[in-house]
């Protein structure tokens, strides 16, 4: 991505007339773009969608936990929302990477890797959060397909049977505590030395919980769907499905250059109208939300809208 420009640039008010302008432009068209596109469409609202086509569920084979999409493929449902949203003629759709957001007087200017500009009373960052996936090999291939994040989206289709949970210390024990509701086959793997509690270690041996502190070398899987850990010992453990919170940082930088502040745990803060730390700058999704589920992003997709049309009724009156 190239360097985006900086925030305290000024375009001269000429050449900003002659930017096409939008009442919002929403970065991110996967399911909180969409969802808050849908709600502004509907609201009579000139809306642009920007999308660079790299969705963070891209490798996830069915979605879950969805009320009318439960075993849908991501795609589909984006694809499926994308034709309906863009059915409202206030609402277009541009294919790009946006790299420079500058603040205006008047909007904000944007600015695509392609050369393309345009211009926007109001920004919905819709743009989700990359995973830092751990240097083990066949890691980044399960990721989404059998190394699951959540019980909640993917538990129901390995429940009662063999799982693991790849983590250590408080994170590791409320996980456990978590995951053992699925299954009462579950082994945690701390990767190297544990860093529980003695406490902790008792309550998980009580509840049937095995630790396994050896180094892990590889997961052996076939196109993404896990068969064994193999430890760097030689040893190997089958295992239908392994659960791990893997660290993770913004996909875009132009909120926090903007001068959007974050949590304490890397997420965009917002308030309960999805507002950020910046006047006329809003976020949805993953990127400001702890809950990284379909039907979570849908919604504050759709609080997101709701409440940038208020503000522009607001400000209009």
């Amino acid at each position: 991505m190239a360097t985006p420009a900086t925030t305290a640039h000024t375009i001269s008010a000429a050449t900003r007339q002659n930017l096409p302008m939008y009442e919002v432009i929403i970065i991110g068209g996967s399911y909180a773009g969409l969802s808050a596109a849908l709600t502004l469409g509907r609201s009579l609202r000139q809306v642009l969608v920007i999308d660079s086509g790299k969705p963070c569920n891209w490798q996830t084979p069915h979605s879950h936990n969805f009320l009318t999409q439960d075993g849908q493929t991501p795609a589909a449902i984006a694809a499926q929302a994308r034709g309906q949203v863009l059915a409202y003629p206030t609402v277009q759709w541009h294919e790009g990477q946006v790299t420079a957001a500058i603040k205006q007087p008047d909007g904000f200017v944007l600015q695509t890797e392609a050369g393309s500009s345009f211009m926007a009373k109001k920004l919905l960052f819709a743009t989700g959060i990359t995973d830092q996936m751990p240097d083990l090999k066949g890691f980044s291939q399960c990721w989404g397909i059998s190394v699951l994040h959540c019980p909640y989206c993917h538990g129901y289709e390995v429940r009662s049977q063999p799982l693991g949970i790849l983590a250590n210390g408080d994170m590791a024990f409320d996980f456990c505590q978590l995951i053992r509701h699925w299954s009462r086959e579950l082994t945690l793997f701390t990767n190297g030395p544990a860093t529980l509690s003695a406490t902790q270690r008792e309550q998980l041996a009580q509840r049937g919980i095995a630790i396994l502190e050896k180094q892990l070398q590889y997961l052996e899987h076939q196109q993404g769907q896990l068969r064994e850990l193999v430890f760097e010992d030689g040893d190997k453990q089958a295992l239908s499905a392994l659960f791990a919170r893997i660290p993770f940082a913004q996909h875009c930088p132009l909120p926090q250059q903007l001068g959007c502040q974050l949590t304490e745990t890397g997420l965009i803060q917002v308030d309960e109208f999805q507002q950020t730390s910046v006047t006329g700058v809003y976020a949805a999704g993953d990127n400001a939300g702890m809950l990284r589920a379909v039907s979570v992003a849908t919604a504050a997709g759709t609080k997101a809208g709701a409440f940038i049309n208020h503000h522009l009724i607001r400000e209009e009156s």
